[in-house]
């Protein structure tokens, strides 16, 4: 496996300095992903810009979950799954919501299961999902907006999952408490 370096403010490339200031900025910490993700400055930002817009899309701080830890899971990425049962606690996201996502068990609210059920269809058949699950995700009260949302979330956890997978990124203490 090759080694990845975890950079920090002062040794990283030029262009992702101001990128992990924001980073900084934004959490309070320079998280692991993104001193990994330096190394390629524009993968870096795109993901910063992919987590700030998905933040802004019409859902709510339990359907965000839902979207990001149903990716996480399935990928199977051993830094995202713990890091946003932090995220998510940090929320208010009830606990309830994030073990079931996590321990791959129905989530209790219908419409959230209906949200991770499509999530994992798109995740798992790469967006060519059936109509009957389409019709479903209409049917729990969700229109084509948040249908084509969900490619926001699913491209920014492709971009730190794979990045996990590739530079075994460790996780960051904070979220330590939430290794399975």
């Amino acid at each position: 496996m090759a080694e990845f370096t975890l950079y920090t403010q002062e040794n990283a490339p030029e262009e992702a300095k101001p990128l992990l200031a924001d980073s900084v900025a934004a959490f309070g910490m320079l998280p692991n992903l993104h001193a990994v993700m330096a190394e390629a400055p524009t993968l870096l930002k795109g993901y910063q810009v992919l987590h700030e817009l998905f933040q802004k899309t019409s859902f709510n701080a339990e359907e965000l979950t839902v979207v990001w830890q149903s990716i996480n899971v399935e990928h199977d990425c051993h830094y995202c799954v713990p890091a946003h049962s932090g995220i998510a606690a940090a929320m208010k996201v009830d606990q309830g919501i994030v073990d079931a996502l996590v321990n791959k068990t129905p989530l209790e609210n219908p419409k959230l299961e209906t949200l991770r059920e499509t999530t994992l269809a798109m995740t798992r058949e790469r967006g060519v999902i059936s109509d009957e699950q389409i019709e479903k995700f209409f049917a729990a009260g969700y229109a084509k907006q948040q249908l084509l949302e969900i490619i926001v979330g699913l491209s920014q956890k492709v971009m730190s999952n794979y990045t996990n997978h590739l530079a075994d990124t460790p996780v960051d203490a904070p979220f330590k408490k939430y290794v399975k």
